[in-house]
């Protein structure tokens, strides 16, 4: 068996273990360090977004030998100094996206590039999209995240409880807030496939999360008719054996957005990938940090308010104390007997135990072997 198989067989028997509930209040301040600074990139840079949302033109040109730095500088001189993003396409076309830019300034665009690349006008393929279709796009996906929430929430108050439904809820924000927070901060281009891959990853995130409360609803059954271990020990149990799992699920997802990510965007220049594969791979780390060191721990918290929770912490804590002041006996005990057991090693060998006896032949000298 591997080591990280044995591990995870070790991890899940309780045999090894790490106190993550013990020590939330510094994952508490990591998450909301990070979510401080994603909001404040959000507030300061705010979102790049793209024409779908905006407004504005795209062109494709035909195959050229022109630079993609040159048709930028063109294509901003003719549009009056609107935003340019210029994306190289598979076959050696462009794509060029000018933001906010109407009909009556597109087609002096158009002619711009044309004369720039060396060819005919209508070889270059124009698309206008308007603001207000980038609005009904924006409504729609606010509309179906809203939906999305309600929907786990009911899900998870009927079969779990409402406060695992409030901790995989808070969990799910974290993971929206520093997603956009890193598009905020990285200023990639916000399109319909960045909407599609952060509602992929409350899916990605929600399975974890429900994976590690399943666990922990089967490792609290009937926690009350015990006095071992309080709620927040089982909770911190119940993480640990489905640890290696989790880590396992989100590195086999992870291994291939990232290389749609950074193969894919990086180093082929498909920029049209970056648009949901750095939603997802964002997404899925952070849903992944968030149901280990943030629900779980949440649930906890919430839970060990309950009433039934502070009494059995309380019988714990009361047979652990009175477990402690028997061995704490038995450890007086066994130093009272020492000093005895002493005595008794420093004693010559078959004499420990032993009465002395009287001599029968006291004052009557050595026998002299005769009879009489």
């Amino acid at each position: 068996m591997s080591r990280l198989g044995t591990l995870g067989a070790r991890l899940y028997r309780g045999e090894v273990g790490y106190d993550f509930v013990g020590k939330r209040k510094i994952w508490y301040g990591i998450s909301i360090l990070i979510t401080i600074t994603a909001i404040v990139g959000l507030a300061v840079r705010g979102l790049n977004m793209g024409i779908e949302f905006s407004g504005g033109a795209v062109f494709t040109t035909p195959n050229t030998k022109v630079s993609s730095t040159d048709v930028r500088q063109a294509a901003e001189d003719a549009s009056g100094g609107h935003t340019v993003v210029v994306q190289e396409l598979g076959r050696g076309g462009l794509r060029i996206q000018i933001s906010e830019l109407g009909t009556k300034e597109a087609l002096p665009v158009q002619e711009q590039l044309a004369k720039e690349l060396g060819v005919k006008t209508s070889k270059i393929d124009t698309q206008l999209v308007g603001p207000s279709w980038g609005e009904q796009i924006a409504s729609k996906a606010w509309q179906g995240l809203a939906i999305f929430m309600v929907l786990v929430v009911i899900y998870l108050a009927i079969a779990f409880e409402w406060r695992m439904a409030l901790a995989a809820l808070i969990a799910l924000i974290h993971d929206l807030t520093i997603t956009v927070g890193v598009y905020a901060l990285v200023g990639f281009e916000v399109t319909p496939g960045t909407v599609i891959g952060l509602l992929t990853i409350l899916g990605y995130s929600l399975y974890d999360t429900v994976v590690v409360f399943d666990g922990l609803k089967e490792a609290s059954k009937d926690i009350t008719k015990q006095t071992r271990f309080t709620y927040r020990e089982i909770a911190n149990r119940s993480l640990n054996s489905t640890l290696v799992r989790s880590i396992n699920t989100t590195i086999v997802a992870l291994l291939p957005v990232g290389a749609l990510l950074f193969i894919g965007g990086g180093l082929l220049g498909a920029g049209m990938l970056n648009d949901i594969s750095l939603a997802l791979f964002v997404g899925l780390a952070a849903g992944a940090y968030s149901s280990i060191f943030i629900a779980t721990p949440l649930v906890a918290d919430l839970k060990e308010r309950d009433p039934r929770m502070k009494s059995l912490a309380k019988r714990v804590k009361a047979k652990r104390a009175a477990a402690a002041k028997a061995e704490s006996a038995d450890s007086a005990s066994e130093e009272d007997d020492a000093p005895a057991l002493e005595d008794a090693a420093a004693a010559p060998a078959g004499v420990v135990g032993q009465r002395r006896q009287p001599s029968r032949n006291r004052g009557r000298g050595r026998p002299s072997g005769k009879r009489r």
